[in-house]
């Protein structure tokens, strides 16, 4: 266990949802924060919010799909704060839509935002942080990392090969006696406006698959893990039982999914094809760490304060 903060931390996907609310959780412990997203305009209202609760913060405008503006963001930081402590790779994108109706170069996009930034983000943590021998790197995940779901393919793989990334690191870190902590957080559908602003090729909007968690419950979690040595968390008891159900059932798993992962995905309003959509650029508006759900949407997990107890296996 690490004694929590002040500390450096750097945040990708940190202008809204569940970043802004990882930000806003480390302000509170007093952390010098780097925000780092698209869009200056959001990622200054999110600056705001970390010190409005006494925290230091820096925008570091840039995309994760580019290695150079990564490296360039943590050179900035660290010139201005010091080393950085931790790291958040938490940056995303997503498209809801069957696999044959995605344009190849939307695939390529969501792989390289939600993979690959994952691995330039690490990759620029680890420069930094093997010089001194210490840190941690926290690897937001998904259930889906391990229970893959239908009308979003592109995101699945990418949680899939964040979660093989992670493990093929962690064990170079053993291997080396490495001071550095990796751990990976494992999150339940969220209230989030990715929703909002995702490439959406359905007839229908999307929501995320009940139960519904605020961006809050994951924040929480994701800066706890930061300060315990724990390998995963998992968020939420629906979450644990999909990913140990999926261990034992995988084949009733794709026949459930079959029947229901296509209604539990759509709401009842038909979608706007025309409206503007985050994959290449940043869409416009007052988005903030809450999506359209806060009526549906859970505050607390029981479970993830269960697993907040040493040895407690989910």
């Amino acid at each position: 266990m690490r004694k929590a903060g002040p500390d450096v931390v750097m945040i990708t996907g940190a202008s809204a949802g569940v970043g802004r609310a990882t930000a806003v959780e480390f302000a509170k412990r007093g952390c010098s924060i780097g925000l780092f997203a698209r869009g200056k305009e959001r990622l200054r209202s999110a600056l705001t919010d970390v010190e409005t609760l006494g925290g230091k913060g820096m925008v570091l405008e840039g995309d994760v799909s580019n290695f150079e503006d990564l490296k360039s963001a943590l050179n900035d930081l660290e010139r201005e704060f010091g080393p950085v402590d931790i790291f958040v790779n938490n940056a995303m994108t997503t498209i809801f839509s069957e696999f044959l109706d995605i344009d190849p170069k939307d695939f390529r996009r969501v792989t390289e935002v939600t993979y690959l930034g994952v691995v330039y983000g690490t990759r620029v943590a680890l420069e930094s942080m093997r010089k001194r021998d210490k840190g941690v790197i926290v690897q937001v995940g998904s259930v889906l990392a391990y229970r893959a779901i239908p009308l979003q393919s592109a995101y699945c793989g990418a949680k899939h090969a964040v979660k093989g990334f992670a493990e093929s690191i962690r064990c170079e870190l053993l291997y080396h006696k490495s001071g550095i902590h990796m751990t990976m957080v494992q999150l339940p559908g969220l209230n989030t406006p990715q929703f909002d602003w995702c490439k959406n090729n359905l007839a229908r909007k999307s929501q995320p698959v009940p139960p519904i968690f605020q961006p809050e419950v994951a924040a929480s979690a994701i800066v706890w893990a930061a300060y315990h040595r724990r390998r995963e968390l998992i968020v939420g008891g629906n979450s644990a039982f999909i990913i140990r159900a999926n261990h034992l059932f995988p084949r009733l798993g794709d026949l459930y999914l079959a029947k229901t992962g296509f209604s539990s995905q759509m709401r009842r309003e038909r979608e706007k094809h025309d409206r503007p959509f985050n994959l290449y650029r940043p869409v416009d508006g007052p988005f903030g760490v809450h999506g359209s759900f806060d009526r549906q949407a859970k505050g607390m997990s029981f479970q993830l304060r269960l697993a907040m107890f040493p040895f407690f296996v989910w």
